[in-house]
């Protein structure tokens, strides 16, 4: 009776540790399987991450380069005008200087 009891015992003990084995076992494959599945969500995260800053740096270049183009238009046209006003304020300072030297000849004339 002894002996089937430890033998009954010792039974129990294979299979509980039988079973334990199991259990880490199917946690550990679980662990591996979340693992990588995080793995490629991240992957998957980052790849989507590139191509959105690559599409808005994209986006931004164009911008920039229409933004600089207007600029430099505005630029051409506000200097034409500049050039245009200084052009008209020269000429009538030379007609003012011309018309102030032929005062003073017929003034010094008289």
């Amino acid at each position: 009776m002894k002996k089937n009891v430890l033998a009954l015992l010792a039974f129990g003990l294979f299979a509980t540790t039988v079973n334990a084995q199991e259990t880490v076992k199917q946690e550990a494959k679980n662990v591996g399987t979340a693992i990588e599945k995080g793995a490629k969500a991240t992957e998957k995260g980052v790849k989507n991450g590139a191509e959105w800053v690559g599409d808005k740096a994209k986006k931004g270049a164009k911008a920039t380069k229409k933004d600089v183009k207007k600029g430099t238009k505005w630029v051409g046209k506000t200097a034409t005008k500049g050039a245009k006003s200084v052009e008209k304020t020269a000429v009538k300072g030379a007609d003012a200087v011309a018309d102030g030297y032929k005062d003073v000849k017929s003034d010094l004339k008289k």
